[in-house]
């Protein structure tokens, strides 16, 4: 049998050699039109004339057709070599309406009830004024979206509505358009093989669009793509067929256009369930690439099956492994790509095993490879979970070299950021250690005298200290901490100057919850090696934090541990005495039902929750800046610990504030019962600050549900004061900053819920 694939990128390349596989066992050949620099057997022929590929077939004597590209489909390619007696595996020029047309699309899953976003269509000389026009009457946010093919580029997801109108006006220009609602959650590919009756589902695939790392800047065809996703478990695909996939395949047939070959749902995963994007009809690219990787049934068999109408008949096997691809654009890519460029490398990454480099955008010009668009070539790799192929992608995609090479450095990084688990997963159980200072507590209060005022769990304590001929009755006031894993983060960045602040100021929080103020610090500093500038630039940070709190620097210690800590590591602690007159101690007395909770933003997850986030984070550059926030993560994550001391001066002056809490390791839910006493609990309203970006990155990249992160994270709230509702309006003005009123002190047994 003679097979011809029709197309000339990546996804044709995967889909010949997933032809190629078979071919001898068969006795097939395997012809690409008109391919590329990766492609062998090649003919040249416009893709999107269907004289010419009809012409091209009748002279190779062409038995089966596979329609690689959108383009060809529109063109009608399909109906005509159907009409010339040929088994085509693609769609029909009606049937693909569900891609070239997104009105025609959105229309028909109106008509048959699909889980959809809302929307409208517009076309004509008044378009974009009608459409600017509807979108500013809607209460949702709008996707501007142009009708026809736009090689995934036709989608503009504005920030605002001026830059919406502006999209309105601009694509409006060029032809019909589409308005629909901005839905939020990840999204999922579904790709499906069918006949026109039966469907068989491939792996789900999640596809990373835009050209920056953490899904910024401009939308492309695609930067890498990753299969399976555990966002779309067995039981999610199983209603996407039922409740989308087979309702569109059934209401095709009714309407006469039967549809034959790979149907692609675009899904967004939101929490009312999935819901259609888009349809795409044919393999995605670097979708297809990815699928194939892992298909372990013959293509021409289903392909086959697909046109003679016996999918139901044939068994669709796949590897049980995860496939993952890397794209390289050229430079310039999406807006200009540059081509030209020679390649190199390709022989020595073509040796990475597991790995299958595919070309897209390439050229063979007298021998050597050549860039030739803009996605140039994919390198796709198989492993075990997504960590072995994605590590064995990366290695061979870093071999690869041409001028401006561009290669997102994160493909996956939701999914490993969605395998952490939760807190207790990342090496840190908060239950067990609250279970230890349980089990410690007498022992410790044993050894305690009668000046000693503090309690165990606060991170301090408190010794009656009348020496002090300031203060009628002077109590000092002590605590110990360190920054923990967030040392690594710092490491890894090679920025150490904000470490230095954490962990004063972490002490100077710990010391206002008991209403003392910092009379010196002492710091320890342990280290696999001493490094002098990384020495000082701690040193450094600390001096500076001191100073901006009327704090000595009063001395400390460097270890050198050799053996202790691996290379490179280090660790950070410290020791703080503060004092109080006695009568100013914090919690007062009378914290009662009906007191006020208000919140002091947080600058960050300031020195908890790190070795979560960590885990969350593994697989984004440092250097990288997601969509959403406006530095990069590394700058992100190691912004300083917060002092709130001169924030809260005049209210403490004015004994405004009944107690406070310091938001660290276990969250709002271990740190708020520190100060509430017995008998009483409190209710949180955690829709009642802006989560900061960071923390809504966090949330949506790991989902894990708010309970947990409330427990792990300060999620924005740093400091929480509680007050007598008289004094609210008091305590604000004291403050001068924005205070958030996050809830109420309520009758309970010391718990804290979110409501």
């Amino acid at each position: 049998m003679k097979i011809l694939v029709l197309g000339s990128g990546g996804r044709e390349h995967a889909m010949a050699w997933a032809l190629e596989q078979s071919a001898a066992r068969y006795g097939d050949t395997v012809l690409v039109a008109p391919g590329n620099g990766g492609t062998r057997a090649r003919r040249q022929v416009d893709v999107c004339d269907p004289a010419q590929v009809t012409a091209l077939c009748a002279a190779e004597k062409i038995d089966l057709v596979l329609v690689g590209p959108e383009s060809a489909l529109e063109a009608g390619v399909s109906d005509a070599l159907r009409g010339a007696g040929l088994k085509v595996f693609g769609p029909s020029r009606a049937a693909a309406r569900l891609e070239t047309s997104k009105g025609f699309c959105r229309e028909f899953a109106k008509k048959l009830g699909l889980p959809s976003p809302r929307s409208a269509n517009f076309s004509g000389p008044g378009a974009a004024e009608e459409a600017k026009t509807w979108a500013a009457a809607q209460d949702f946010e709008v996707v501007v979206k142009a009708d026809g093919l736009a090689s995934g580029k036709g989608v503009v997801v504005p920030e605002n509505a001026a830059e919406r109108d502006s999209a309105i006006e601009r694509l409006a220009k060029s032809g019909p358009i589409v308005l629909e609602e901005k839905l939020s959650g990840p999204e999922v590919s579904l790709l499906v093989f069918t006949d026109g009756r039966s469907v068989v589902a491939m792996p789900p695939a999640q596809d990373h669009k835009r050209i920056g790392e953490g899904d910024s800047g401009p939308n492309t065809g695609g930067m890498g793509v990753y299969a399976p996703t555990r966002i779309c478990p067995p039981a999610m695909v199983k209603q996407i067929l039922e409740t989308i996939v087979r309702p569109t395949i059934d209401g095709l047939a009714r309407e006469g256009t039967p549809y034959v070959g790979v149907l692609y749902a675009g899904l967004m995963m939101t929490k009312d369930g999935p819901k259609l994007l888009e349809y795409n009809c044919r393999f995605g690219d670097p979708e297809a690439q990815t699928l194939l990787s892992l298909l372990d049934t013959d293509l021409r068999e289903i392909a086959l099956a697909c046109v003679g109408g016996k999918l139901a008949e044939t068994p669709v096997r796949w590897r049980d492994q995860t496939a993952c691809t890397v794209v390289l654009a050229a430079r310039g890519y999406p807006e200009k790509p540059v081509v030209g460029d020679t390649i190199a490398g390709l022989d020595r990454a073509a040796e990475v095993g597991d790995v299958r480099i595919f070309h897209a955008g390439t050229a063979d010009k007298n021998g050597a490879i050549v860039t030739s668009g803009g996605r140039v070539l994919n390198v796709t790799a198989t492993g075990k979970n997504l960590e072995e192929a994605r590590e064995r992608s990366y290695r061979a995609a870093r071999m690869i070299e041409f001028e401006g090479r561009q290669m997102r450095r994160d493909i996956g990084w939701r999914e490993l950021a969605r395998a952490t688990g939760g807190y207790a997963a990342s090496g840190v159980d908060i239950d067990e250690g609250n279970r230890a200072v349980e089990l410690l507590k007498k022992k410790v209060e044993a050894t305690h005298s009668s000046g000693v005022l503090g309690g165990i769990g606060s991170f301090g304590g408190a010794l009656d200290a009348s020496a002090l001929k300031k203060f009628d009755h002077p109590v000092l006031v002590a605590t110990t901490d360190g920054v923990g894993t967030k040392v690594m983060l710092a490491s890894a960045a090679g920025r150490y100057d904000s470490i230095g602040h954490d962990i004063v100021n972490h002490c100077i929080n710990d010391l206002l919850v008991q209403g003392a103020r910092p009379l010196f610090f002492l710091d320890y500093i342990a280290s696999s090696a001493i490094s002098a500038p990384r020495i000082a630039e701690i040193v450094g940070g600390m001096a500076d934090a001191c100073a901006a709190s009327g704090c000595i620097l009063l001395g400390g210690e460097t270890a050198e541990m050799p053996g202790v800590y691996c290379l490179g590591e280090f660790d950070v602690a410290g020791t703080m005495v503060g004092a109080v007159e006695k009568s100013d101690l914090l919690p007062r007395p009378g914290i009662a039902p009906g007191d006020v909770l208000l919140g002091l933003a947080s600058s960050g997850p300031h020195t908890n929750g790190y070795s979560l986030a960590r885990k969350i984070f593994r697989g984004l550059p440092l250097d990288a800046t997601p969509a959403g926030l406006e530095r990069t993560i590394g700058e992100a994550l190691l912004a300083p610990h917060r002092s709130y001391l001169n924030v809260l001066r005049a209210a403490l002056d004015k004994k405004l504030i009944k107690g406070l809490a310091h938001i660290t390791g276990g969250g709002i839910f271990d740190n708020l019962p520190r100060v509430l006493p017995k008998g009483t609990g409190a209710d949180i309203e955690s829709k009642s600050w802006p989560v900061p970006p960071l923390f809504a990155l966090i949330r949506e990249a790991s989902g894990l549900s708010d309970t947990e992160l409330f427990r792990t994270f300060n999620m924005g709230i740093g400091m929480v004061m509680v007050c007598d509702p008289a004094d609210e309006s008091a305590v604000r003005a004291a403050i001068g900053e924005p205070v958030f009123a996050i809830g109420r002190v309520t009758a309970g047994n010391g718990g804290v819920r979110l409501i």
